[in-house]
């Protein structure tokens, strides 16, 4: 099973400067669990200590929002995932 990770330009530098990484899982977790046994750097980018999605991100399954269920989000051969981060201030 085939996943695209789309990885924003300020990761870029942990990837290899690859805007797009190939990836296997059945769910958003193990996708994202693949992509750091590929680049360990992303691990402090995106989960706590405890192993948690950090709250400034929010994961996109085709361009659908994967919350609720975040990690646990099921994916499927040829989808595509996004990492945007999430932008605050006032």
């Amino acid at each position: 099973m085939s996943i695209k990770i789309h990885i924003p330009s300020y990761m870029q530098l942990f990837t290899d400067k690859l805007p797009v990484v190939e990836v296997k899982g059945s769910t958003v977790g193990e996708c994202l669990n693949h992509l750091v046994k590929q680049f360990p750097a992303m691990e402090k980018l995106l989960f706590d200590r405890n192993g948690k999605l950090l709250g400034e991100f929010s994961i996109y399954v085709n361009s659908e929002d994967a919350y609720p269920q975040h990690l646990a989000k099921a994916v499927k051969d040829g989808d595509e995932l996004h990492i945007p981060s999430l932008i605050a201030g006032g």
